[in-house]
């Protein structure tokens, strides 16, 4: 399994770190991606990853909920970062678009976020897209850069059938399925059933939304067997064919060895 979206850089687990990354290990996970999300995260995120040679990996991106009215100044340091000789980004991201609490920097982030999928196509490296009450302003970015042979993911997909084919008609992304998918009341399943197996990948987004049986819990990347384990049920196939098929989608797009 890969974990292709975990926050375990961050302050939620300085007491107990070294322990989570263990847990993940001796649940069968290969390698976990990390998104950054402002500035501040570069640091710790790259310390795990020095820590963690061959099994953490970085990201480097503005989250949109941290856009702000100096987002410009920050996308200037962060290119300089992601263009440094060296560098080890496997993905931009975490970008993308959030209006579900607040729309007061709503063109910034439309700006942003465009400058970011930018980078993708001038690096040559996957989108990993944040989408919340925004569907409609991110297709119409999307589509901006439909002939740029993009790929990605759309992060913690949870929406209609008719927004995941709108979103898989980019060939080059996948959606990413996180614990959401093992609540008693997700609509989901039903909506995967519709999805082809090879066009979703596995995530945590740790510390958040963690999966039955440990909801309302801290999430870790090690849970993510049990999202595995669900959306085996759902394709009613094996947990391990679904190991097989998402584990080698994930290491195609973000070329893991």
């Amino acid at each position: 399994m890969i974990d292709t979206h975990s926050h375990i850089y961050g302050e939620e687990f300085d007491e107990d770190r070294s322990s989570v990354v263990e847990r993940a290990r001796q649940a069968g996970v290969e390698a976990i991606l990390l998104p950054n999300i402002n500035m501040d995260s570069i640091r710790p995120m790259l310390n795990l990853c020095s820590e963690h040679p061959g099994f953490c990996y970085p990201m480097m991106g503005l989250h949109p909920e941290d856009v702000r009215d100096d987002y410009s100044k920050v996308l200037d340091m962060m290119y300089k970062e992601l263009n440094s000789a060296g560098n080890r980004y496997v993905a931009i991201g975490e970008v993308g678009l959030d209006f579900y609490w607040d729309e007061t920097y709503r063109s910034q982030q439309i700006e942003a976020f465009e400058r970011q999928v930018c980078w993708a196509r001038d690096f040559n490296l996957p989108l990993v897209i944040h989408t919340r009450s925004a569907h409609r302003e991110l297709m119409d970015v999307m589509e901006r850069h439909r002939n740029d042979a993009l790929t990605g993911i759309f992060h913690c997909f949870g929406g209609t059938q008719e927004e995941a084919e709108e979103l898989l008609t980019f060939e080059g992304f996948v959606l990413g399925i996180g614990g959401v998918v093992t609540y008693k009341k997700s609509t989901l399943p039903n909506v995967l059933r519709n999805v082809p197996l090879e066009r979703i990948v596995l995530e945590t987004d740790a510390p958040y939304l963690a999966p039955m049986p440990h909801r309302g819990k801290r999430n870790e990347s090690a849970f993510v067997a049990d999202t595995m384990k669900r959306i085996a049920e759902i394709y009613e196939m094996e947990p391990s064919e679904v190991d097989k098929v998402t584990t080698a989608t994930a290491k195609r797009l973000f070329r893991l060895p």
